[in-house]
This record gives structure tokens, sequence and C-alpha cells, in this order.
């Protein structure tokens, strides 16, 4: 059960740790739902989209409704998959059927989650530094980006 003004870790990845991002533009429509279906929930701190799997973290709202959140959340991961079949000609489950969201209940956890999610492109060797993988939050804040979603108070605050 999740609370207000508490900090989480959602995550999910593609069924069978398939690619759930196949092109550039399928990465920006996942950060559309993000903001359609997330944020009304929770102050987004940091993302990162990998191309099999997705990392938000964020704080949820003082007024926010566990039943509210998880409808948007399915909605938010239905409708995706749904466009992706659509585009890949693909039939089936896109992500493993729960996604993991954890409680970050000290400030050790999401400052060390805050960090965990911007260096997990460059662990994974995608990139040779932080700031060159452009689908995650690291960006935004290096001010490198135009349209952001994070709410930059609370990480600076971490």
């Amino acid at each position: 059960m999740l609370i207000p003004q508490s900090f989480y870790h959602i995550y999910n990845r593609g069924n069978n740790k398939q690619r759930i991002f196949y092109r550039k533009e399928n990465y920006a429509y996942f950060l559309q739902k993000i903001k359609r279906h997330i944020v009304p929930h929770m102050e987004i701190v940091a993302y990162c989209l990998m191309p099999n799997h997705f990392h938000i973290m964020g704080q949820t709202r003082t007024d926010f409704v566990q039943a509210n959140f998880s409808h948007d959340l399915k909605i938010l991961l239905r409708s995706y998959a749904r466009a992706i079949n659509n585009q890949e000609g693909r039939t089936g489950s896109l992500f493993q059927q729960n996604t993991k969201i954890k409680p970050l209940e000290t400030d050790g956890h999401q400052f060390a989650c805050f960090h965990y999610i911007h260096q997990n492109p460059m662990k994974a060797g995608l990139v040779s530094r932080m700031e060159a993988w452009e689908m995650s939050s690291f960006g935004e804040y290096l001010n490198l980006l135009k349209d952001t979603i994070c709410t930059k108070d609370l990480a600076y605050d971490l």
C-alpha cells in the first residue's frame, strides 16, 4: 500500500527481457504517458528508459489515492503495449506481469536510487558517460532537455 508524501522506485521490464522501446519515438511516447498517467499522482524525481526496461523514482502527492494511481499505471502500460504491438505487428504481453514498486524509506535509499537510475545506461554498457543517454532525467539536471517532467527541488533536497 502506497502512502502520500512518500518516495517510491517503480520499475518493470519487457516480458522475457525483450525490448519495450524499438524506436526513438517510442521513448518520447512513453514519457508523454508518464506525464499523463503518473505525474497527477506523484512528483517525478528521476527516470530512465532503457531498451528493455524502465525506472521511475517519485514522491506521492499529498492527495494521493492508491486506487486511482493503480488504475492509471495499468492504463499507461496497457495503452503503451497496445501501441507497440500495433507498430511491431506483434501480439501478447509486452511487460512482465507485475510492475515493481519499492518504498524508499530513508534519505540514504532515496539518494542511492536516484544515482542507480541515472547510472543504469552506463553500467549496461550503452554509453560511457551518464549524460550521453538521452532517455533519462540526468539531462534534465544538466539543463540539456527542453521538455522536463522532474521536480528538481526534491532531488536537490536529497
